[in-house]
């Protein structure tokens, strides 16, 4: 189960994406937040990669 989430962040000449993922702990079952900014491109393969 995964939460995504993707805003847009323009700073100058570069623009970049931010994207929170929702990922369940193996642990002890709990639900965290990965955040991550970076290039609109690498979205996709960040939200698929478990």
């Amino acid at each position: 189960m995964a939460k995504k989430s993707v805003g847009a962040l323009q700073t100058g000449a570069k623009r970049l994406s931010k994207a929170i993922k929702m990922v369940k702990s193996p642990k002890t079952g709990a639900y965290t937040f990965v955040e991550a900014i970076m290039n609109p491109a690498q979205v996709k393969a960040f939200l698929d990669k478990k």
